[in-house]
């Protein structure tokens, strides 16, 4: 599989590179942004790891830019983060970040990190593969197999997140999905997020698809509202 870092400290990449390198993995190398885009752009890669203090173009615009490509929708991109770095975490999830690493780490608790990611990367296809059908709810079609999401017609692009959640909670409307259920089946048993990062991908979901469509449960979770 394909891993792209991006970074702009040298011994990071050379010292990242070689241990992805011996764990099997084909990887490429950017020192910056634009630099990064224009690779993932090219080879298209499975994974990719970000820094986010970067000169010029930081690692939160570059994964919003990334985010815009359709190309990569199926891209996980996780961010390099310094440890206690909660901001920049919260940021990376908003830029449309399915994860995060936390700096300093060592070699093979990284190449055990992205192992973990590239799982979730291939549970998420076999999940598409194994559930092509649609849903339609009056003004709203889900298309599983094409990975689009159609608003009163219109076609909206969402990143991989923000659609797998959109259609969990969709799949069954009324039904609320404890924030345990949500995590579980949208971001997997192996990676360590928040209930914050829950709530920052349905504010997203309800600035593009409706925020009536949406509704809190409190203490609970959330439910989609069929209208």
């Amino acid at each position: 599989m394909k891993v792209l870092i991006v970074d702009d400290e040298s011994d990071i990449l050379e010292i990242v590179s070689y241990n992805l390198e011996s764990a099997g993995y084909e990887v490429y190398t950017a020192s910056n942004g634009i630099e990064g885009i224009a690779l993932a752009k090219e080879q298209q890669p499975q994974l990719i790891i970000l820094d986010v203090m970067m000169p010029g173009m930081d690692g939160i615009e570059t994964c919003e830019k990334l985010r815009s490509l359709p190309q990569l929708d199926q891209t996980i991109i996780a961010f390099f983060t310094a440890r206690g770095e909660d901001y920049s975490q919260m940021a990376g999830f908003e830029a449309g970040a399915d994860d995060y690493i936390t700096k300093p780490i060592k070699p093979k608790i990284l190449v055990s990190k992205v192992k973990s990611l590239l799982r979730r990367f291939n549970t998420s296809e076999q999940k598409e593969e194994s559930s092509i059908e649609s849903i339609q709810l009056s003004n709203l079609e889900i298309d599983r197999e094409q990975y689009e999401i159609k608003l009163k017609g219109k076609v909206i692009n969402l990143p991989r997140k923000e659609f797998e959640l959109l259609a969990l909670l969709a799949s069954k409307p009324n039904k609320v999905f404890t924030r345990e259920a949500i995590l579980d089946h949208v971001w997997g048993n192996d990676v360590v997020v928040g209930g914050r990062t829950i709530d920052v991908h349905i504010r997203k979901l309800r600035e593009k698809i409706g925020d009536k469509r949406f509704k809190t449960v409190k203490g609970v979770g959330y439910k989609f509202v069929e209208k």
